[in-house]
């Protein structure tokens, strides 16, 4: 008997109308469109703008195209993970609105904060309920509105940063597709270089923090850097070596889209051409949770049943890891 295996079955996406551009920034801090560039590759991010949303707002299309995809009703999902730092709200979870505003009253989920490896987490936590048998459609959302928590006037964050929402299917498969094996780590000691230094138990919102700009992200950018680079090269390269794989047998890596450097350096350890290798950063800077399913969604077209692929992400936490799928259809 095959085993049960994971397999993704459909891809959504969603990023807002509103683009902030590096000539736009100009205007707002002290930088410029060659620096971004050259540091980062980001040229532009997606910002949603529209009063009263959220990162429900952006997931909800993000899922009914999945649905539309496999014409499927919301009642036929039985479970929605979602990934994300910048939830509606504290509580409830993001997920349980995401169910609602679709219709998706047979569902349970839940939230998962992972920082920019939220995606991966959820995706190797979602893939176990299918290969337990307990359930049949699992989905997956990673979503995140950055602007939300973004300072403007904070030069060192504010380049980087943009909103959007991406979504897979897991649906169970005996042919061998699926998310055949992640390598997943954590280091709560990064927090201190990367975090919200306010609105937490520890430090619960006042008029002092608000006014010392303490709920917006904090970064210390070279030493999130040096993590990144070792952390995300290190995983891949760790599981590709356990599996018996090597960059000739991988089709693609899904990188994390935070800065153009580390997405190079993960490729060069894996020995990966560029070519294999997606990038999408220039359009939609660091969505959080959102970059590797948003990269899912672009290429989706370009992939083949049977294409081994490696996802991986390094985030605040620090949480990093890397995933094989081994991809479930044809891009239609």
């Amino acid at each position: 008997m095959n085993k049960i295996t994971a397999s993704i079955t459909a891809v959504g996406g969603y990023v807002p109308e509103d683009k902030l551009t590096n000539f736009d920034l100009e205007k707002m801090v002290d930088t410029n469109d060659e620096w971004i560039r050259t540091r980062t590759g980001i040229e532009e991010r997606r910002i949603l703008k529209e009063p009263g949303k959220g990162s429900s707002d952006m997931a909800v299309p993000a899922v009914m195209e999945i649905l539309k995809k496999k014409n499927l009703s919301p009642l036929d999902i039985d479970c929605i993970i979602c990934a994300t730092v910048t939830p509606d709200m504290v509580f409830p979870a993001t997920a349980n609105i995401i169910c609602d505003k679709i219709g998706a009253t047979n569902a349970w989920g839940y939230d998962m904060s992972a920082a920019c490896s939220g995606f991966l987490y959820a995706l190797t936590t979602g893939a176990m309920y299918i290969e337990s048998g307990r359930f049949k459609k699992v989905i997956v959302v990673g979503v995140d509105k950055m602007s939300a928590i973004i300072d403007y006037t904070d030069r060192a964050t504010c380049i980087i940063f943009g909103d959007g929402a991406g979504a897979v299917l897991l649906e169970p498969a005996a042919d061998g597709t699926g998310v055949l094996d992640s390598i997943l780590r954590s280091d709560g000691s990064g927090r201190h270089y990367l975090h919200m230094k306010a609105g937490g138990s520890v430090k619960p919102a006042t008029v002092e923090t608000v006014m010392a700009r303490e709920h917006f992200a904090y970064q210390e950018g070279q030493a999130v850097f040096k993590f990144a680079v070792k952390g995300m090269a290190d995983v891949s390269a760790e599981l590709l070596e356990r599996n018996g794989l090597t960059g000739d047998d991988i089709s693609w890596l899904v990188p994390h889209q935070a800065n153009l450097r580390i997405i190079d350096a993960t490729a060069n350890r894996m020995g990966l051409p560029k070519e294999k290798v997606m990038i999408n950063i220039q359009k939609y800077g660091n969505t959080t949770a959102a970059t590797l399913p948003l990269c899912l969604w672009d290429w989706e077209k370009q992939l083949k049943k049977g294409d081994n692929i490696v996802l991986a992400a390094f985030g605040g936490g620090f949480t990093w890891g890397a995933t094989w799928v081994k991809w479930g259809y044809d891009g239609e």
